[in-house]
């Protein structure tokens, strides 16, 4: 089989053009990618898991399905102790549903108000937090591959950085004494969730696509 005859199409089941781009720089594989975006009639599919692992797996194959193609999808989000884990899987609309269309930007900003507005009477060493990500690629009929990972800090105050997306400027990180909004991006990558997540999908993955032949 030649080289172009093995390539594969991966759909990366997101219209969040943010988590699109880390992950294609991060994993770097020879592959197509896509978003959703490029298939502006597909069906929204519904995050009503109770766990990151469950909407990544639900994501994954529903959108597999609905397109033919491999889909990575992640699920992804904040999870705060003083507030018993949320926003946790509500993350990206934890301040409301999110209208088709609407501005990423207004969003982030309005869950990091609705955030900070309960954390205003917890003390900053109350303030532990994480950043949970969990990787699933699918393929139409099965799951092929599915890793997490994390990253601990706490939350703070005022918002600093503006190298990042959702929660990134007051996700505050006390080793590297930086929001993770004010990191470049190789040190993001490096220490972030989906980084950690990503850095045990790579090798898997390369070695599911070498292999390729075998399971199509």
């Amino acid at each position: 089989m030649s080289a172009e005859a093995a390539r594969h199409t991966i759909l990366v089941a997101t219209t969040n053009p943010g988590k699109i781009r880390e992950l294609r720089a991060m994993l770097d594989a020879d592959v197509d990618w896509k978003g959703l975006s490029d298939f502006p009639g597909i069906g929204e599919v519904e995050e009503d898991g109770a766990t990151f692992a469950e909407n990544a797996r639900k994501k994954a194959t529903e959108y597999a399905r609905a397109t033919g193609l491999w889909t990575l999808a992640d699920d992804s989000g904040l999870v705060v102790d003083a507030l018993d884990g949320a926003p946790g899987v509500t993350s990206a609309r934890f301040c409301g549903d999110i209208p088709p269309g609407a501005d990423r930007k207004l969003i982030d900003r309005r869950n990091i108000d609705k955030l900070l507005e309960l954390l205003k009477e917890v003390p900053l060493e109350k303030r532990t937090a994480r950043f949970v990500c969990h990787l699933c690629l699918a393929r139409p009929d099965k799951v092929l591959l599915e890793t997490r990972g994390h990253v601990e800090g706490c939350i703070v105050d005022e918002p600093a950085g503006t190298n990042g997306f959702g929660y990134d400027p007051v996700f505050f990180v006390p080793a590297l004494g930086k929001t993770v909004a004010q990191l470049e991006d190789e040190r993001k990558n490096a220490i972030s969730h989906r980084g950690n997540a990503i850095a045990e999908f790579k090798p898997l993955l390369n070695e599911l696509l070498a292999r390729s032949e075998s399971i199509d």
